[in-house]
């Protein structure tokens, strides 16, 4: 039987040629910024986003190629948003996955236009989608997920709260929300877009919607967690920002101890919710409980 690693690289080499699919060609007068969409984009990452959703869909036993845009569309605004948080304005970091992050390649200018093309052919490309999904009103019920989870009530209101908090003293309340938000939202946005598309009924995708929530914030306190404990090579990126930046995290209020415990408590509760669905993907399961222990 392979061994969960070498089943993670065939899954995450699918969804790599799925989501590459849908970049644009760099040329004509818009080379340079297309050159620097397509740039942040293929920097590399897990693509988490994108294999949770088409996992999910495989869940509920999906039958509808609606689901490649969707997933394209989920990486796309993800990207995005780390184009943006690497800003000077934002977090001022000069490399991610151990590249040059793009301001610094392209310029601050082309890096905001780039975030904001990404984003906007996101959308372009979810419309697409649920236009064209074998029951258009799950095709546009899951356009309506992606677009709330990824505006003003969902990752930009995290990051916003996370803004105007910086430097501040925070509260364990605070600090979850802005987490649940900031990062919690595109992973929600993810899996029940890939329920709703697969064929899951609405209460269900409630479920998962709680769930999902639980794993990215458990998600979020690891990578709190690795920011102090982690090697800089793994994860492409300087180790203790978040305490150069002044940034509070799990780690800084409660210790590591208990954030890793408060890992492993969201992460098993969110399981159980999924395992209590009666439908099964051995696989999505697995990739779940990697995340408790991921190293990068």
């Amino acid at each position: 039987m392979e061994d969960f690693q070498t089943r993670l690289r065939s899954h995450t080499a699918e969804v790599e040629e799925i989501i590459k699919s849908f970049l644009p060609k760099e040329e004509g007068r818009l080379k340079t910024l297309l050159s620097a969409m397509n740039y942040s984009f293929l920097v590399g990452g897990k693509r988490l986003r994108p294999m949770l959703m088409l996992e999910t869909y495989r869940l509920f036993g999906g039958d509808d190629p609606a689901i490649r845009n969707f997933m394209a569309a989920i990486e796309m605004i993800h990207t995005y948003s780390l184009i943006h948080d690497d800003l000077p304005a934002m977090d001022n970091d000069e490399y991610r996955r151990g590249k040059k992050t793009t301001w610094v390649k392209y310029g601050e200018d082309i890096a905001v236009l780039a975030g904001d093309g990404l984003l906007n052919m996101a959308f372009e490309i979810a419309i697409e989608g649920g236009i064209a999904a074998r029951e258009m009103d799950r095709g546009l019920y899951a356009l309506r997920v992606m677009a709330k989870k990824a505006g003003v009530y969902g990752m930009i209101g995290g990051q916003t709260v996370d803004v105007e908090n910086e430097g501040k003293q925070l509260n364990l309340e605070t600090l979850e929300f802005i987490h649940r938000n900031k990062t919690s939202a595109l992973i929600e946005a993810s899996m029940v877009c890939g329920a709703i598309i697969g064929g899951s009924d609405e209460a269900t995708a409630r479920r998962i919607e709680t769930a999902a929530g639980d794993i990215g914030l458990a998600f979020q306190i690891r990578d709190d967690i690795l920011d102090v404990i982690g090697e800089e090579e793994k994860l492409g990126k300087p180790i203790g920002s978040d305490e150069k930046n002044e940034h509070m995290t799990y780690v800084s209020m409660v210790g590591l101890e208990k954030a890793n415990q408060r890992v492993k408590d969201l992460s098993e509760q969110a399981m159980q919710i999924i395992a209590d669905i009666p439908h099964e993907n051995p696989f999505l399961m697995e990739l779940l409980r990697s995340l408790i222990e991921r190293e990068y």
